[in-house]
């Protein structure tokens, strides 16, 4: 926590997947003492990690139970050597993405991008100096990253598994290929989901804010890996480029 306790706002990148108990913990407190954190990306805060003094360096993922992966863990390997914790999702171990930025992962595909439509949650005060200047009715609708904002790992929102009340969905993504598909730890069978959505309906991203509601600590999350990916289109001169500047000058007091 000391580490990011002094800074006006905290940016990750695109994909922050692998995290400890103890990261957790200092972003959740930085938020909760008025921190701003800015999530700009997909799939992040996933899976639970261990590390140990005695082996400084190196770091242990378990891939237990769920979860899109790369490989499975095998029976009696869900536990982490190095802390003796069961391992696997963080959602798995009662911490899901949700909690800490709003958003969680939702779906896959291939590396491609397509756009966010913005929503009137966008239109509202307390939020449109966000859009100050975004003009886009398809925003992103292009970028470095698969040709788009909103592609590849895709992050929503989620009441149940802790979205905060009172969160603002500003934009979500739409019009994704066939190779997207649902993660696998939303499903509950063939047909039905956790969420109690169509399984089409849960291939989406979304871009989230919120406040804290102790200190006035603030979070946006923009719910896709390809998101950065779009900064640089038209030298900069671009509605994911104007809406970020907004947030990133008025977060970290430089307005």
């Amino acid at each position: 926590m000391s580490v990011i306790e002094g800074y006006e706002v905290v940016l990750t990148g695109s994909h922050p997947e692998y995290h400890t108990k103890g990261t957790l913990d200092a972003l959740e407190t930085y938020t909760a003492n008025g921190g701003r954190l800015v999530y700009l990306g997909g799939n992040g805060f996933y899976w639970r990690i261990a590390r140990s003094q005695a082996v400084p360096g190196t770091i242990e993922v378990r891939r237990a139970e769920t979860g899109i992966r790369a490989w499975a863990a095998e029976p009696g390997e869900s536990y982490n050597a190095l802390d003796g914790q069961y391992g696997g999702l963080w959602r798995r171990n009662g911490r899901p993405p949700q909690r800490l930025v709003g958003i969680g992962f939702s779906a896959q595909g291939l590396f491609e991008g397509s756009y966010y439509r913005i929503l009137p949650d966008a239109r509202r005060p307390e939020v449109a100096w966000m859009f100050e200047g975004v003009t886009e009715e398809k925003l992103g609708d292009y970028g470095l990253s698969g040709g788009g904002a909103a592609g590849f790992e895709l992050d929503r929102a989620d009441t149940e598994l802790g979205t905060p009340e009172g969160a603002l969905i500003l934009a979500r993504s739409e019009n994704h290929s066939d190779s997207f598909v649902m993660v696998p730890e939303e499903f509950l069978s063939h047909l039905a989901t956790t969420a109690g959505e169509a399984h089409h309906a849960l291939i989406r991203g979304e871009i989230v804010y919120f406040k804290r509601p102790d200190q006035g600590g603030e979070v946006l999350s923009v719910g896709s890996i390809c998101f950065c990916g779009s900064l640089s289109h038209n030298n900069y001169q671009n509605g994911i480029s104007r809406f970020l500047e907004n947030v990133v000058r008025r977060f970290g007091k430089l307005d």
